[in-house]
């Protein structure tokens, strides 16, 4: 594996199931604490980096709407549920020594510090993680979008979206043993196809400002580096892929 980082500054995208593991409910903290342990080593590479986390272990606003409830509502409740995941992320790096900032796109000024962009930057170029939380303080729209603008936002060289499998497939290769993984993608084909990478208002997002999409399996050790270091491992989403 090459020592020298790809990318410069990176956006990882972390899902709240990823966080919550094989737990029904709430944050596995045996998984948080091996994320922030893969964290800390890209970052003593020299890589600045910022994180997107969702609440999908805590609360899905979706969910309620299909109940009924108010869709609205319900986003806002899953919006304080990725500031739980972050505190805990923020708490697991700061146990490693390694500094790092809760900002939240909804206020809360007890527990986050408010998203400013400018400040947030300045916070990666301190060598400090930027955790970002609250979604984009709107209702309607998802993490993979609130990822992809941070990343159009904070000049990120890349997303790397962090999953259980190792990139992106066919068919769900839980399911499905015939299906084969993807090496690299174009952002049209993805969206022509109704491939399942990120949302389409992230894809065109990051396809117009042209950041590419690394999704990759975040559990298994070192693969994060491997992402960082240019290992073709995962799956690429990029212009001509």
């Amino acid at each position: 594996m090459d020592s020298r980082p790809r990318y410069r500054r990176i956006l990882l995208k972390l899902s709240g199931e990823a966080l919550g593991g094989d737990k029904d409910f709430g944050v596995d903290f045996d998984l948080v604490r091996k994320i922030s342990r893969q964290v800390k080593r890209v970052h003593d590479m020299g890589v600045e980096i910022a994180l997107v986390v969702g609440g999908g272990n805590i609360f899905r606003g979706k969910d309620v709407a299909d109940v009924g409830f108010d869709r609205a509502t319900g986003d806002y409740m899953g919006m304080l549920g990725t500031v739980i995941n972050a505190l805990a992320l923020q708490d697991g790096l700061e146990k490693l020594g390694l500094p790092a900032r809760t900002m939240s796109a909804i206020q809360m000024n007890q527990v986050a510090e408010p998203y400013i962009r400018r400040r947030a930057v300045r916070h990666l170029e301190k060598g400090r993680v930027v955790i970002l939380a609250g979604g984009n303080g709107n209702p309607y729209f998802t993490t993979d979008t609130t990822a992809a603008l941070r990343a159009v936002e904070l000049e990120a060289d890349v997303v790397m979206k962090a999953t259980k499998v190792d990139g992106v497939y066919t068919a769900d290769p839980f399911r499905d043993p015939t299906a084969t993984k993807f090496q690299r993608l174009d952002y049209l084909e993805v969206l022509n196809r109704g491939i399942d990478v990120m949302d389409s208002t992230a894809l065109t997002l990051c396809m117009d400002n042209g950041v590419p999409i690394v999704v990759f399996d975040l559990l298994k050790e070192g693969n994060m580096e491997r992402v960082v270091s240019g290992d073709p491992i995962g799956t690429l989403v990029a212009t001509g892929s």
